[in-house]
């Protein structure tokens, strides 16, 4: 499947996935002539080819495995806590790649590229926001109170501009005449970050005697809100109660006018009081609805149930966007999240994103933690194993990172292997380095076929390179009989014409594996037969050779360098072949010298060749006549005796 938002225009591009051409006709309407103006490359996940991205594939590969070894028989909080730890680590690697694009973003040179980087920080920054609310509603599952804490959290750590205004207004010499004073502490108030929020009006007091007074009421106002700290005790019925208290008494000041004096801080009594149009007023500050959604809560219903979460998010939503604009794919992500409409999550992530990497590994890290077991798919398979099969398909576009995309395969069930056969066969085998690592993994996973194909590509390209000894050893491994027999026919061809084996090491060691094919016994055993020659075994050397002939292993082409190599035993002072032997030796060359085929006109070469051939055959029956008259000789001496 090719991800939506990959189709390019161009005129000089690097060789695509796809090609396609948009035509159009033109010419008189009798004749309608195609032309195609533009031609369309269609990539697949091109995010591969990022070097940043590659580390966000290469680090989240690791904790995809240790994810799948999580022991099954761990439930409860144990197995809770390992899966909130694996979803904080993927988190991690996310702002990780996130801050080094932002860094090469800020130093590219090439406005364009610039622009590029920072486009995809957006992406991994919404990337971590969603994953990061999805582990708070899913995973972590926090009750209601801790509910809010954790929001807030969410908040604070994707809303993080208020940082560099607090060092720019602290740094100032006098910080509460500065320009952003104001902004800073109702930002502050606005995430719920209230101590830091009385700190900055105490200098508000220093600076000014005069609302000295109404800074230090504001000051115990924030003080003395409940909140549900992670360590209290306390039950939600007493905290909503404390709330209930401390909001009244809120309203009192409101009433009573107390901050009339002080517009700022009278503003900031109406946001802790949860009045939305002060809320609203502050739409540059919040920045966003989610902010707006999770400060109403914060004032507003701060024991808010996770049921009750769709109904403020839509409000939030529609408050702050107020008709102006419509939603952006974002929105609709976080919302079907407050929702918790997983499967919607994952379908409109799936639709949004440029790759498939945030959408396979959020699915499995939730399917984990038993959220989509009723989810299957028509055609057999789960949607866990379906995004992590679309995403290892991808993976295997890049020449090194095919191999992270064996293991996501790997951890799919029910088609994981068939698609792993499918694409391993597609690897292109540029080097042998490459070609042993992809028989590697077969072999590991017994995929028979794979191996042999692979096999004999190699054993292939070694013939063409003239290495034999190579071609042989990849034929056997693929146990191909037939390339074997090639093989072998070359090797005994080039001894023909050399005179002697290359690669003898791996002749003299094959072992078990010259039973693969006749040919491969032979030019074993003939190889044998040299061995016994050089080491003057010459009785044993003779009963093989004739072994070879007489057997009918030996091809019939090579029966009169078998022949030949007689000649020595033959003419040894020694008597090494016996009559019976002698005999055998000679029907054999009968046999070769009356099944010689009738020649027509010859040239001048082919004339010398048969010269020499008869002299060959000459020789041969000289020495057998002379060889068997003194084995009847020495046999009937010894019968005698």
């Amino acid at each position: 499947m090719v991800k939506p938002c990959l189709y390019y225009k161009t005129k000089n591009q690097p060789c695509g996935v796809v090609c396609t051409c948009s035509p159009s006709y033109s010419g008189e309407k009798s004749e309608m002539v195609p032309s195609c103006p533009f031609i369309y490359i269609i990539h697949k996940d091109v995010d591969v080819y990022s070097q940043i991205l590659r580390k966000l594939f290469n680090e989240s590969h690791g904790i995809f495995l240790g994810l799948q070894r999580i022991d099954e028989e761990l439930t409860g909080k144990s197995r809770k806590s390992q899966l909130v730890r694996v979803s904080k680590n993927y988190r991690s690697v996310i702002r990780a790649c996130m801050e080094e694009m932002h860094q090469v973003a800020i130093a590219a040179k090439d406005p364009a590229s610039g622009r590029q980087f920072s486009s995809q920080v957006s992406i991994l920054s919404a990337m971590e926001l969603i994953w990061n609310l999805c582990e708070i509603l899913f995973i972590e599952v926090a009750p209601a109170g801790h509910l809010l804490l954790h929001l807030l959290d969410w908040v604070r750590l994707h809303v993080c501009e208020v940082d560099s205004l607090s060092a720019d207004v602290l740094g100032s010499e006098n910080p509460s005449n500065h320009d952003s004073f104001w902004n800073l502490v109702t930002i502050l108030v606005l995430q719920g970050r209230l101590d830091e929020a009385r700190q900055m009006l105490s200098k508000e007091a220093d600076a000014s005697p005069a609302s000295a007074g109404v800074c230090r009421i504001m000051g115990d106002l924030m003080r003395t809100m409940p909140i549900l700290s992670p360590g209290n005790t306390q039950t939600l019925t007493e905290l909503e109660l404390k709330w209930q208290h401390w909001h009244e008494e809120c309203e009192r000041y409101l009433q009573d006018s107390t901050f009339a004096t002080n517009p700022h801080l009278e503003s900031l009594l109406k946001i802790m009081l949860g009045d939305e149009a002060a809320l609203l007023e502050q739409k540059e500050l919040l920045s966003n609805w989610y902010h707006f959604l999770v400060t109403r809560l914060l004032y507003s219903n701060p024991t808010v149930k996770p049921t009750d979460l769709h109904y403020y998010a839509q409000s939030s939503l529609d408050l702050f966007l107020g008709g102006e604009s419509s939603p952006e794919p974002l929105d609709n992500i976080l919302l079907a999240a407050f929702e918790f409409d997983i499967h919607q999550v994952i379908k409109e992530c799936s639709i949004a994103l440029s790759n498939w990497w945030f959408v396979a590994h959020l699915t499995d890290l939730l399917d984990h933690c038993k959220l989509l077991q009723s989810h299957n798919l028509y055609f057999g398979s789960n949607m866990r194993e379906f995004l992590l099969l679309e995403y290892a398909s991808g993976l295997f576009a890049h020449p090194s990172l095919w191999q992270l995309g064996v293991d996501y395969f790997d951890y799919c069930p029910k088609l994981g292997r068939v698609s792993l056969e499918l694409h391993i066969e597609r690897i292109p085998l540029n080097t042998e380095q490459k070609a042993l690592k992809v028989l590697r993994i077969c072999e590991q996973r017994q995929m028979t076929e794979q191996v042999r194909s692979i096999c004999k590509i190699l054993a292939m390209k070694a013939v063409r390179n003239n290495r034999l000894g190579s071609a042989l050893s990849w034929s056997i491994r693929a146990k191909d009989a037939a390339f074997a027999t090639l093989v072998s026919d070359r090797f005994l061809r080039d001894y023909c014409e050399r005179g002697c084996f290359s690669d003898l090491d791996l002749i003299d060691n094959l072992g078990p594996a010259m039973m693969l094919s006749d040919r491969l016994t032979f030019l074993g055993k003939y190889r044998e037969f040299h061995r016994m020659y050089g080491e003057k075994r010459f009785a044993d050397a003779a009963s093989l050779l004739l072994s070879l002939m007489t057997s009918r292993i030996a091809p019939r082409s090579f029966w009169m360098t078998l022949l030949t190599d007689a000649l020595p035993l033959l003419e040894q002072k020694q008597v090494i072949f016996s009559a019976e032997q002698t005999y055998e030796l000679m029907q054999c060359l009968e046999d070769l010298t009356s099944r010689r085929p009738v020649r027509g006109e010859s040239d001048i070469q082919q004339l010398q060749d048969e010269d020499i051939e008869t002299t060959k055959v000459e020789m041969l029956r000289l020495a057998l006549a002379r060889n068997l008259a003194r084995a009847i000789i020495r046999e009937g001496s010894l019968e005698g005796s």
